[in-house]
């Protein structure tokens, strides 16, 4: 990049200018991770839009470290946002409004240019690809009070609730005994996530009819679709983009547990795929594709912390691998199926058995969705033009 380039990008894009931030803190945007220095006061170059922001504060040695606060932001061109550490607290907090126009002119003055780090736009595209459903009004309807996440700001109700061997295996990897220092007592309740009912109950209702309400969530899913997102498909895709990034790169423990609420919404609906919310099903495979696939890499260079998302809890017998397996068997036993959800259907098992090393067809197309050229039982797709229709 030519420094004309550079000076513009500058200028344009989004600065974060971070004072007092100690050395060898751990402090995130997005994707990237950077390890704090002598001269460090933040990042410039960052593209406007929604990014997620997150810090860890170590002991001197660098060798522990606190659990993370995060917050997401939604930033226009040339913006600067201004943190300043507090050196009790071991976090960021904001400057006054009279000290925050004077640092504002100096970034734009540049006078701060050499002692911010630049945001790598090579992996700007990954991150869209994980939050391109995030907007500024799902920020504000989801973030806590104050905007930090932390596991230690979670309720205890959260933190104590039953959970699976895979959950507990989790909860114990956030466990804040082994951070560097005491982290300060939240006085917030975490995020303002949408309550998913893992149990259908209605009155008036059959003993069949609650079963079938309970085997199908496609009713269920479109009840939480009219009265907590407002018939749009997109905020229920924004907050399934806002949990995991607040569970993986954040540490957030209610924000897995959403995201988990949330896939085994989508993974229980049988109509809804097929007949009344394919465009939405087919947008869900492809951000849990993405998901699924940058959570899963094994050569990131950038760690915060232990990898939360790997095999010791994505194992054959977690609920993930029983809702992908039943999900490919829907698609598999369907006789109408849309093209483009067949499309990231067949990449995403792809993905899982590539990664995982999980097995969905075993000697047999049962499990999985391989279609041969004749086989009378492969759905029916029609292509028509850029879209595909199923016939």
């Amino acid at each position: 990049m030519d420094s004309e380039t550079a000076l513009e990008i500058v200028k344009h894009g989004v600065t974060l200018l971070f004072l007092d931030v100690p050395q060898y803190t751990l402090l995130g945007v997005d994707t990237q991770v950077f390890s704090v220095g002598p001269i460090f006061k933040g990042i410039k170059m960052i593209p406007p839009g929604p990014h997620f922001v997150y810090y860890s504060s170590s002991s001197r040695e660098g060798k522990e470290f606190s659990p993370i606060i995060g917050f997401f932001i939604d930033a226009g061109p040339s913006e600067v946002i201004v943190r300043k550490w507090d050196q009790q607290e071991e976090r960021l907090i904001k400057v006054s409004e009279e000290e925050e126009e004077r640092y504002t002119l100096g970034v734009k003055n540049l006078e701060f240019d050499r002692q911010l780090g630049p945001y790598n736009l090579a992996n700007y595209e990954e991150w869209k690809r994980l939050s391109n459903f995030i907007t500024k009004s799902i920020i504000k309807r989801l973030e806590p009070i104050g905007g930090e996440i932390s596991v230690e700001s979670e309720n205890n109700v959260v933190r104590n609730a039953p959970k699976t061997p895979m959950e507990e295996a989790l909860d114990k990897q956030l466990n804040i005994d082994n951070s560097a220092t005491s982290f300060r007592k939240s006085r917030t309740k975490g995020c303002y996530y949408t309550t998913i009912p893992r149990v259908v109950k209605c009155k008036g209702v059959s003993g069949q009819e609650l079963t079938s309400l309970n085997l199908d969530k496609t009713q269920l899913l479109e009840t939480l679709l009219a009265k907590d997102y407002g018939g749009s498909e997109n905020s229920l895709l924004g907050e399934l983009q806002f949990s995991f990034v607040a569970f993986l790169m954040g540490q957030s423990l209610q924000s897995f547990l959403q995201w988990k609420s949330l896939v085994s919404l989508l993974f229980g609906c049988t109509e809804a795929p097929f007949h009344t919310r394919t465009q939405l099903f087919t947008k869900f495979i492809k951000v849990i594709y993405y998901q699924l696939k940058y959570g899963l890499q094994k050569d990131r260079e950038d760690e915060t912390g232990p990898a939360l998302f790997d095999d010791s809890w994505l194992s054959a017998d977690s609920f993930l691998h029983h809702l992908f397996k039943d999900f490919f068997s829907l698609v598999q036993d369907g006789s109408v199926v849309d093209g483009d959800l067949l499309s990231w259907t067949r990449k995403f098992k792809e993905l899982l058995e590539s990664n995982l090393g999980w097995e969905f067809q075993q000697n047999s197309v049962v499990d999985g969705i391989y279609f041969e050229e004749n086989d009378e039982f492969a759905p029916v797709v029609e292509i028509l033009g850029d879209e595909a229709q199923a016939i």
